[in-house]
């Protein structure tokens, strides 16, 4: 029901994205670290006919251009300012999970005016960190759920026995298997490995480490989708979302981290919910 198509902007990136262009309203979904567009390929089709749904492969991801620096927030930003302008969209919904979840908070700080409503999944890491959390950057490497499926491993085979031990993965469904065959490819040495760069990583990480995903309020409508298995399961944890985000709904749903994998149909209907809500209320 999508089509893909690539976006040329400056410093020679190629953005690649999903489209379904259908209905009107714009909706612009971010997947999280080391994912890929296709990920949201489920809500996109069950949101097609109400809405004009673009999911970019973002920076260092899927089909789009991995440079080797160039993965601040400011710069993946104005990748996705591109290409709203390009769509001749003035603003947006915007769904984002995990990593992408804080990217799109930062967003919203710096251009609240680009936002029509955020949606939040369970996203990681939106306050700075400490320095000394840099020397720890090694260990959550080989941790990491969204990490572990990088590689390089000897064979596709391999690299699938490992996929189906993440969470992520875990049911196996046909939809989990064509997320996990979307982001992995063959090496030129003959090994196989995650479309995502170790550069892409460690800039990004270095990025997260060091930027704020909210800094002073911000009064938009929101949603935060919270799986219960999520990364969010304190008070602590979701305090900065009920600070500064002055509309903020928090929806509790089963499932764990990629809750739009393991449970899609409950997750279709939850962001739909919340953004026919908006609509009715516009």
């Amino acid at each position: 029901m999508f089509a893909r198509k690539t976006l040329s902007l400056a410093n020679n990136i190629q953005l690649s994205y999903l489209e379904w262009n259908r209905g009107k309203e714009p909706l612009l979904l971010l997947h999280g670290l080391a994912d890929c567009a296709l990920v949201w390929s489920s809500l996109g089709n069950y949101l097609a006919e109400d809405y004009h749904i673009i999911a970019p492969d973002l920076r260092g991801h899927g089909e789009t251009s991995k440079p080797e620096m160039g993965y601040s927030f400011s710069e993946i930003i104005g990748d996705l300012q591109a290409l709203i302008e390009h769509l001749d969209w003035n603003s947006t919904h915007i769904l984002g999970h995990s990593w992408g979840g804080k990217l799109s908070c930062v967003w919203a700080m710096q251009n609240p005016e680009q936002i029509r409503s955020l949606i939040l999944v369970d996203p990681i890491f939106i306050g700075s960190m400490p320095g000394w959390m840099k020397f720890t950057f090694p260990i959550l490497y080989r941790v990491l759920p969204f990490l572990q499926g990088m590689g390089p491993f000897s064979s596709y085979e391999e690299a699938e026995k490992q996929a189906k031990q993440l969470k992520q993965y875990r049911s196996w469904t046909k939809f989990q298997q064509q997320v996990f065959q979307a982001g992995i490819e063959e090496k030129s040495n003959g090994t196989w490995g995650s479309k995502f760069t170790i550069p892409a990583r460690d800039g990004i990480f270095a990025e997260v480490m060091n930027v704020s995903g909210l800094t002073h309020y911000l009064d938009l409508p929101a949603l935060f989708i919270k799986p219960e298995a999520g990364f969010n399961r304190t008070e602590i944890q979701l305090k900065p979302y009920k600070t500064y985000l002055t509309q903020l709904q928090i929806r509790e749903v089963p499932g764990h981290h990629w809750v739009f994998l393991s449970k899609p149909e409950i997750f279709n209907r939850t962001v739909q919910t919340f953004l026919s809500s908006i609509l009715a209320d516009a």
